[in-house]
């Protein structure tokens, strides 16, 4: 994976994917969420809202129970499954709303969560093969 670096793991703010969808965020409430038509308020928007913060949430609770692999390993399943769901959503708002939201940034925002999803898949597999997880602190 690109971003991977050596440097040890000592929280979930060392997470490369939790830190890219958490910013992420930013970018989502400031240029897409406030310029969808209203008639998404309860849907799309909706989801959009809810899905992306819960990816660095589920990310972060499930760091929490690292020490449980099939605890960590459901969380980081769910993690995956919005992030997914964000790039559908992404994929609706440059379709379907191209005169209402940027489509380049849509464009980012689609690279941004596909990445996400790939590193979810690879901490996920990686985190398997762990004969020693680190201790909680």
């Amino acid at each position: 994976m690109e971003k991977t670096n050596n440097k040890p793991i000592k929280s979930f703010d060392d997470l490369w994917v939790y830190n890219e969808s958490y910013n992420a965020t930013f970018i989502i409430f400031s240029e897409i969420l406030p310029k969808l038509p209203p008639e998404e308020k309860f849907d799309l928007k909706d989801q959009i809202r809810r899905a992306c913060k819960a990816v660095p949430r589920l990310i972060a609770e499930g760091y929490a129970k690292r020490h449980q692999k099939a605890g960590f390993q459901k969380y980081l399943d769910d993690a995956n499954a919005e992030s997914n769901e964000l790039i559908v959503c992404f994929r609706q708002c440059k379709d379907f709303y191209s005169d209402f939201v940027d489509i380049d940034t849509c464009e980012k925002l689609i690279e941004i969560y596909t990445k996400c999803s790939k590193g979810i898949c690879s901490l996920s597999k990686t985190w398997m093969n762990f004969s020693k997880l680190p201790p909680i602190k």
